[in-house]
């Protein structure tokens, strides 16, 4: 009973201070695919082209970066508050900092607080955009490894381990709420073009409100620190034999539900990001009512609030793997509707459109919700296959994949608003014709054909199934106990 109570028994505590970490984590990184290519684009003037390019010399240095930081954190001797907490606090503020200064139309911030006349060339923005995007990108990855880690030492029990990864999510909903539905009611400033009123993205405006943010997130992870607490230690035998990082990585290249999830969580955050991004672009120039924004994120959500008391129960019944393939397979067919409402009467009206975004919510509910349980199974395979728990690398390389697809809805996005011939130089004067129908057409086909690929990824490559994971557990708990 002694072992037990230091694995189990979590209290409302530890979800609401484990939640709070991705909540303070999305109210910077939430603007990432809400507002980052438009403030690039339509503020900065960037050309798309070289966003996509921006985007890619960040993931290549990620591909460094996220295998080292994890390595790193397993390498080391757990501290007195823990293996991963601290690491989580000590890069909060410079994550803060950082997102800011991402953020930032620097001559205009310096001109308008000093009255100078600073004027910067795209190739001088351009540099600025890499150095700061890159710098967030290493700090976000600071907390964000520590944090996913995490939640594997918190408890050892699938349904607590279900419970955490359904607050991770609804503490990340909440912390994206401000990039979603507050950002678009103050960082636009309406302007006359000839007779036609239209919104611009205010470049001070925008400052004001990330700094705001900034703050927040300082004290949001402080108080997720205090609220967590770290519960299985590493085994004894892995504490007496060290680490090795090669070791590890071949036992994660053997682990193929790790590889299945690493592709599906990649193409989740790539459709997430992808439609976040996107939507924000067909609703400005598309539909010309930038303000509805809001209720993409209200419609996209508000299942989640929906399956959430159920959540436990159908997990039970059915399976994380099974219930999670249901509803990308509907998600996806979803969205195939909206690609279609082209050709209905429906073609200029973003209410039958934002309806759609409802039950396509419905469907991703599922995978958003459990996600964070599944890379926790994961997880608990690698251990079975290699007698070692190393959370750090294991989740690094999860972590990298996911800024792959974060890669793929960035990078992508810029190259396709290249390829229709998006007009960054003179946004004011609005799209033609031509390239509204084509920014209709990427930004609801193409998520349809992603959800597609991920609901075969997950119903016939992912085979953590109900029945293997209760296998997997009871073989586990028969290691640990002769340890």
């Amino acid at each position: 009973m002694e072992e037990k109570a230091l694995t189990h028994g979590i209290k409302l505590r530890d979800r609401i201070g484990y939640a709070l970490g991705d909540t303070a984590g999305l109210l910077t990184f939430g603007l990432i695919s809400s507002f980052l290519q438009m403030f690039y684009t339509d503020t900065l003037k960037i050309d798309p082209a070289k966003i996509a390019v921006l985007f890619l010399v960040a993931r290549i240095w990620d591909a460094v970066n996220d295998p080292m930081w994890g390595a790193f954190i397993d390498s080391r001797k757990p501290t007195r508050y823990g293996r991963f907490r601290p690491y989580i606090l000590g890069a909060s503020i410079p994550l803060a900092i950082s997102s800011l200064f991402m953020f930032t139309d620097l001559p205009l911030v310096i001109n308008n607080f000093f009255g100078t006349n600073i004027a910067w060339s795209e190739g001088q923005y351009l540099v600025y955009a890499y150095i700061t995007y890159i710098f967030y990108g290493m700090m976000y990855t600071g907390t964000n490894i520590p944090y996913g880690s995490l939640a594997s030492v918190i408890t050892d029990d699938e349904i607590e381990r279900s419970s955490l990864s359904m607050w991770r999510s609804v503490g990340a909903g909440i912390g994206g709420l401000p990039a979603q539905i507050l950002m678009p009611i103050f960082v636009y400033t309406t302007v006359m073009v000839g007779d036609t009123q239209i919104k611009r993205l205010d470049g001070m405006k925008m400052f004001y409100s990330v700094a705001v943010l900034a703050v927040l997130t300082i004290v949001v992870y402080y108080i997720h620190f205090k609220n967590t607490k770290e519960r299985i230690a590493p085994p004894k035998k892995q504490k007496q034999e060290g680490y090795n990082v090669l070791t590890t990585v071949k036992f994660l290249l053997k682990n193929k539900p790790f590889i299945a999830l690493c592709v599906v969580s990649m193409l989740l955050i790539a459709f997430q990001m992808y439609t976040q991004t996107n939507y924000n672009y067909l609703l400005k120039n598309y539909y010309g009512k930038p303000g509805l924004y809001m209720f993409v994120t209200v419609f996209t959500y508000l299942p989640m609030a929906i399956f959430l008391p159920f959540m436990g129960k159908l997990i039970r019944k059915f399976g994380k793997k099974e219930i999670c393939a249901v509803g990308i397979g509907f998600a996806a067919v979803v969205n195939l509707l909206m690609f279609l409402l082209k050709f209905t009467p429906f073609a200029t009206n973003p209410y039958p459109f934002l309806v759609l975004t409802f039950f396509s919510g419905a469907g991703q509910t599922f995978l958003v919700l459990e996600v964070w349980a599944l890379v926790m199974d994961v997880i608990d395979y690698q251990e079975l296959l290699s007698g070692r728990r190393e959370e750090g690398t294991s989740y690094a390389f999860f972590s990298f994949t996911r800024k792959l697809g974060q890669t793929l809805a960035g990078a992508g996005s810029s190259a396709l608003l290249a390829f229709i011939g998006y007009n960054t130089k003179n946004v004011d004067a609005g799209q033609s014709p031509e390239v509204l129908s084509r920014l209709f057409d990427i930004t609801t086909l193409i998520p349809a054909v992603v959800l597609a690929i991920m609901f075969v990824t997950m119903a016939f490559c992912y085979k953590l199934s109900k029945k293997k994971l209760e296998e997997m557990h009871a073989e586990l708990d028969a290691k640990r106990a002769e340890e």
